[in-house]
């Protein structure tokens, strides 16, 4: 064994300590294994925190076979470990650390506290009491030419080895919180596959006119559809001083992202009155004698001054039926992508082809992955949180299993 390296053979690490890594942890330590979990940050699930400030949606009530839909191209490979660990499973563990759930009115689930704090406080108990060990501030380096895994700690570099190895790193999305990324070139560098990381669940750049920059930022637009190619999803956005954020557009990113990818830019129809037909909106939009468009809009259509300035963008606002269908099929052109440090989460990672079925990487017999670190996406709603519980939980079983070899 080369100096400096501390010999942890009969242990089991985890890398990582957002859902995916702790509920492989915990997995694993209630199969029997001693876990010591590193992560770069001071304190466990910082993400996870942040995602308790809007309620913590955990997980979505809808049909399974529904909800695997949403995983797009990778809901093959997320099946196994989903069906394992499905939502019920999720709400029943999180009842078993004393916070209940609910079904809200779009079906999604949150505790009833609608706080993240109690459920990681619990969590964070019960692993203490299986034995979890945490090793705060620990950054995963790399590989070293014996494969063992190299930490820059506060003490300095130092390498370890272990019986089995989880890496449940993230993406790239909100790095101040611990996901950075920076596990890529490493993995890279070992010739492991990652396609590169993208913005997912994320805003879009609009060339906005100076007014709309400076004088509506920061507006809702509530009870819109945006549609783009077949898809149309109804919600509400943000206007940003950069373009649009929002649940709405955060449901097309993926199509809208690999379309500015492809041409360089993307155009969206926004129906500003999803709940009104065209005609209907034509009879409410007769213009008295004397009114103005602006009068006409807010109290035919019930606008806001925000959307009326983005049907202004286009040019001119029209009159009559025209404007009714203008009104309905506002078309947007979004030129860029958000950056990926406000998105919401990460598409790309390792790839599908260097996993085995067990989330153990090809190349290293003994080294698993789970959570956001793998290829796959899928809308906000329960799904993110839902595969990162799953996945780990897989890796969990697996890692166990090896280490009993």
């Amino acid at each position: 064994m080369k100096a400096g390296t501390t010999a942890n053979e009969g242990r089991c690490l985890v890398i990582g300590a957002g859902p995916a890594g702790l509920m492989a942890a915990e997995t694993m330590a209630a199969a029997g294994r001693t876990v010591v979990v590193h992560d770069a940050s001071a304190s466990p699930a910082r993400k996870f925190l942040l995602a308790g400030r809007g309620g913590l949606n955990l997980t979505h009530s809808e049909p399974l076979q529904t909800f695997l839909a949403r995983y797009g191209p990778s809901a093959d490979r997320l099946l196994p470990a989903i069906q394992a660990f499905p939502p019920d499973r999720l709400r029943g563990w999180a009842a078993e650390l004393g916070e209940e759930t609910f079904i809200g009115s779009s079906r999604r689930v949150f505790p009833k506290s609608l706080k993240a704090t109690p459920l990681l406080r619990a969590w964070l108990r019960r692993l203490g009491e299986l034995g979890v060990n945490f090793v705060p501030r620990s950054r995963f380096l790399g590989f070293d030419e014996d494969g063992a895994l190299r930490f820059m700690a506060s003490s300095g570099e130092k390498s370890v080895q272990a019986a089995s190895v989880i890496f449940a790193l993230g993406g790239a999305s909100w790095p101040r919180l611990g996901s950075d990324g920076g596990w890529v070139e490493a993995f890279r560098a070992e010739g492991l596959a990652v396609t590169p990381l993208k913005p997912a669940n994320c805003g879009f750049l609009v060339d906005w006119s100076p007014k709309i920059r400076g004088t509506f930022a920061g507006s809702p637009l509530k009870n819109v559809a945006l549609s783009h190619t077949e898809m149309r999803v109804r919600g509400e956005a943000m206007v940003t001083s950069a373009g649009l954020e929002g649940g709405v557009i955060y449901a097309l990113s993926a199509s809208l992202r690999e379309a500015i990818a492809i041409h360089g830019s993307a155009t969206i129809t926004i129906d500003f009155k999803p709940d009104l037909t065209e005609a209907t909106l034509a009879a409410r939009l007769k213009r008295k004698p004397g009114q103005s468009l602006s009068t006409l809009l807010r109290k035919g259509a019930g606008l806001t001054p925000a959307a009326m300035n983005i049907l202004r963008e286009a040019g001119p606002l029209p009159e009559g039926e025209a404007l009714a269908k203008h009104v309905k099929n506002c078309a947007l052109r979004l030129v860029g992508t958000a950056s990926i440090a406000r998105a919401i989460s990460t598409a790309g990672g390792v790839s599908w082809r260097k996993i085995d079925q067990d989330f153990m990487l090809r190349k290293r017999p003994g080294v698993f992955v789970a959570g956001e670190m793998i290829d796959w996406e899928a809308p906000t709603g329960g799904y993110l949180l839902q595969a990162a519980f799953a996945t780990g939980a897989a890796a969990g079983r697996a890692a166990a299993r090896w280490a009993s070899k």
